[in-house]
């Protein structure tokens, strides 16, 4: 049974960081793409989207892809071996506040909470 359970959420004032985790479990990690997505309550997603698609991986981490506004502030990376991804976000903004999914295909965990506030 595929797993995916985020963590790492919480309030972190703007300027700040928080790093986000997603342990996989139930299938071979180290051979798929893997992406993070986020949901911001109350805001409808872009025409053909369920959600608003943050940052992917290629299976091997060699290649990393990011939306325009979190390039060169967030990092999305990956442990094969201890089959986590990981998603660092620096120098946080209001905007960056949502829910954050972890998702192989259509499949997304049960998300974990970012608040940004001072």
């Amino acid at each position: 049974q595929v797993q995916l359970v985020e963590s790492g959420g919480g309030l972190v004032q703007p300027g700040g960081s928080l790093r986000l985790f997603c342990a996989a479990s139930g299938f071979n990690f180290s051979r798929y793409f893997m992406t993070w997505i986020r949901e911001v309550p109350g805001v409808t997603p872009a025409p053909g989207e369920d959600a608003d698609w943050v940052a992917s991986i290629v299976y091997d981490g060699t290649e990393t892809y990011y939306k325009d506004y979190v390039k060169g502030r967030f990092t999305i990376s990956r442990d094969n071996a201890k089959s986590m991804l990981y998603l660092q976000m620096n120098n946080q903004q209001s905007k960056d506040a949502a829910l954050y999914y972890c998702t192989r295909g259509y499949v997304r965990g049960r998300r974990t909470q970012v608040t940004v506030s001072s």
